[in-house]
């Protein structure tokens, strides 16, 4: 099969582009890499002589997008355009003067230190036209991720999680040599940007397989300096109900969450997992940053029990106890990916399901599942995450039972979380029954004036609707004068008090 029979009708306009400009373009970066691996990739990366801003205009010009400089420098711009099938590509153009051996010497890894003269793509024989100077296309075989020089991390330190999330993305591993050199230059990782940190660490978590990355990024210096409270749950012990302390239960949590997203993989644990492909659709959808529910759900997975460090103290039985770390660890996460510039969104989702990650577990009365009231409640409180936090709840009852997981218990809380889940559909699918009164019946039929007393009443009512305690709106009536004679009947005696 020759690079022709998958070619993008967008490299045929290219090369008739750069062939007509008599420009010698070089084919680098990812969709080569993964065009020798035979897996698909979405940008395209070139490297011209000289400067590329103004053949970057004419491009985009010429494909009906748009030219963005990139980097301070100016070297390198991004065409966004679209091709005749609707497929959206981000082209990139950095300039490169001397020649192109030197400048692939330059570059982070040998895996992407390659280079295809951009007429011969279209040739039988292109792999034999690819230029490489560092020994890539052996890493490519075996797998493995490597550095080009002694240098690389020092000229740009963002490449220190570039290396993990590469490995992580190929299934490579890193060459010896490089993970030694990643570990004595991990503190320049606070010299990169907030964003770009957010960026590399969110593409690493997102990835299958998460949980591996996390211990390699622990092992390498990098996890705890990107997240610094982190460092505080190793060593500190749970009761016996956990079988990992908080740092190890943090990290399977992870694990955890990614696998009761994946569906029921012919599992015998995680058949007990509700799933539909319309919580397939649920979980990929992008939220935050570029990324789906499913990577916040694993953020929200690792940093759940942050605050537990600072809140465990023994009781008068002895007992260890953790006190008010989901509040507490909910205020560590806002700050820490304030910090991290996570979007408004992606804080306000992670902060409140690490603030209500115990409150699924904790719905049960007694023997007895949630009622349909508590679980009206639950949906009103956790609005857009009450159906990631039962998954999330599910994720943590997996890490702290881990190898000791007792199969019955485990379905049981999972029936429990699949209940909550379907009366939370029914609660709020789009054709259940319509209010059965609004504030301004309240308003005329009992001539009160706006204020405090409606919204009560409303909230109660509805409550009542969706536990189905109440169908019309004569009953609806006849519950708003019952409120409506107990909230009198309370301020009355407030009054009667500060007499």
């Amino acid at each position: 099969m020759t690079a022709a029979d998958n070619s993008p009708d967008i490299l045929a306009r290219l090369s008739t582009f750069f062939d007509s400009r008599q420009c010698s373009a070089f084919l680098v970066g990812g969709y080569l890499r993964d065009s020798l691996l035979s897996l698909p990739s979405k940008d395209l990366d070139f490297a011209i002589p000289g400067d590329p801003q103004a053949l970057g205009q004419t491009l985009a010009q010429a494909l009906g997008g748009t030219c963005i400089p990139l980097g301070r420098t100016h070297s390198v711009c991004r065409i966004v355009a679209t091709d005749p099938t609707g497929q959206l590509w981000n082209i990139d153009l950095a300039g490169f003067f001397g020649r192109i051996d030197d400048d692939l010497r330059r570059r982070d890894f040998t895996v992407d230190a390659l280079a295809l003269p951009l007429e011969s793509w279209l040739n039988d024989h292109w792999r034999d036209a690819v230029i490489d100077p560092t020994g890539g296309i052996a890493d490519l075989a075996q797998q493995r991720i490597r550095i080009t020089h002694p240098q690389v991390f020092e000229a740009d330190p963002g490449r220190l999680l570039r290396a993990v999330r590469l490995a992580s993305r190929l299934r490579f591993r890193l060459e010896p040599e490089t993970a030694s050199l990643i570990r004595s230059e991990a503190h320049r990782i606070e010299q990169v940007s907030p964003e770009r940190v957010r960026d590399e660490f969110l593409a690493i978590l997102a990835e299958d397989y998460a949980r591996s990355q996390l211990e390699i990024l622990d092992r390498l210096d990098l996890l705890c300096r990107v997240i610094p409270e982190l460092a505080f749950t190793k060593g500190v012990s749970q009761p016996m109900v956990h079988y990992w302390d908080v740092w190890g239960h943090s990290i399977h949590a992870v694990e955890t969450a990614e696998l009761v997203t994946r569906g029921h993989q012919n599992s015998g644990i995680y058949s007990h997992v509700p799933w539909t492909p319309e919580l397939a659709n649920y979980f990929g959808q992008q939220v935050s940053d570029g990324h789906t529910r499913r990577t916040m759900l694993k953020l929200a997975a690792l940093l759940h029990d942050i605050a537990k460090p600072q809140t465990k103290a023994e009781d008068a039985t002895g007992r260890i106890r953790f006190l008010g770390h989901s509040e507490m660890g909910a205020e560590i996460a806002e700050q820490r990916l304030s910090h991290l510039r996570l979007s408004s969104q992606g804080i306000a989702m992670v902060s409140k399901m690490v603030e209500q990650h115990l409150r699924p577990t904790n719905m049960h009365q007694g023997g007895d599942w949630p009622t349909n009231r508590a679980i009206y409640r639950y949906y009103r409180d956790l609005g857009d995450v009450a159906t990631d936090t039962l998954y999330l709840a599910m994720a943590d009852y997996l890490a702290a039972k881990g190898p000791e997981l007792v199969p019955e218990d485990w379905a049981r809380h999972a029936r429990m979380m699949t209940h909550i889940l379907q009366g939370g559909m029914e609660q709020t699918k789009p054709d259940r029954p319509a209010r059965l009164i609004t504030g301004h019946d309240l308003i005329k039929e009992f001539n009160l004036d706006p204020g405090p007393r409606i919204g009560v009443m409303i909230e109660q009512i509805n409550e009542a609707q969706a536990a189905g305690e109440i169908t019309t709106s004569e009953q609806a009536m006849s519950m708003a004068a019952e409120i409506l004679n107990q909230l009198n009947h309370r301020l009355s005696n407030r009054l009667n008090n500060q007499e």
